[in-house]
């Protein structure tokens, strides 16, 4: 047993004080937080209640994607590489039981029909694009062509809006075949894969998306956007042999 006469030890921690370490009273304070500089911009004048961002739009690909020639210089490129800019993506997944009322909302409201497994349904840039069971990926040519969506499919689908979640390519030209088949993992070959097809599949170990446009042919890539860059040093490379020209969709 200790004895009551013992000497009280101190803690060490409640006694010692940090040289590095300011007392609170020494920080200057400002009265302002985080999410004034994110919704206001000092050298811009606003209107009352109106936040206005103080960031700009970041394209998927910026740091990663030069315009220009790339590869051979010889010749005419092989392959032409559109970084797809602005453009409107959006999952539509069913709600249980609901996808054949679904599909007819679609056809009334917006004209468009639900593809079957592994099929896109496009008019010109917009649509469908089959993902999984039960689910498409809807596409526009912008953003504002999918306003509405949501609200239109109450009820009978989950809309979530994916337009900065996704980076776009489209790969075309005389070799965009070759080049795409050394790392795509499906056959492209034109007996197994052709116009309105697509897959969920990887390239370079990565997942993607791939739908096939026309006979040309040209392809469209679709990547989470935190793999834009790995899947452009691929790419790049992958298309370099055959010349390759890239080119950024005009701002829309």
């Amino acid at each position: 047993m200790a004895s009551a006469s013992a000497p009280t030890i101190r803690c060490a921690a409640a006694t010692s004080r940090s040289r590095s370490v300011r007392p609170s009273s020494w920080i200057r304070k400002r009265r302002s937080c985080v999410s004034d500089a994110v919704t206001t911009s000092a050298s811009a004048p606003r209107s009352a209640g109106t936040p206005r961002s103080a960031w700009a739009p970041r394209s998927a690909w910026a740091g990663f994607a030069q315009a220009g020639r790339h590869g051979r210089p010889q010749g005419e490129a092989g392959v032409h590489l559109t970084l797809r800019e602005g453009v409107g993506l959006a999952t539509v997944i069913a709600a249980d039981g609901q996808e054949a009322s679904l599909g007819r909302i679609l056809t009334d409201r917006l004209g468009w029909s639900l593809p079957e497994i592994g099929a896109a349904h496009l008019v010109g840039e917009q649509g469908l694009i089959w993902s999984g069971p039960g689910q498409w990926l809807a596409i526009a040519e912008t953003r504002a062509g999918l306003h509405g969506l949501a609200q239109a499919l109450h009820g009978v689908a989950a809309v979530t809006d994916q337009s900065d979640a996704r980076a776009l390519v489209r790969v075309s030209g005389p070799d965009a075949r070759r080049a795409l088949s050394k790392g795509v993992a499906i056959d492209l070959h034109p007996r197994a894969f052709r116009a309105g097809q697509v897959a969920i599949t990887a390239i370079a170990h990565v997942g993607a998306q791939i739908w096939q446009r026309d006979e040309a042919p040209s392809y469209d890539l679709a990547v989470a956007r935190s793999f834009a860059g790995s899947v452009w040093t691929w790419l790049s490379h992958a298309c370099a042999e055959f010349g390759c020209a890239v080119n950024r969709e005009p701002e829309r």
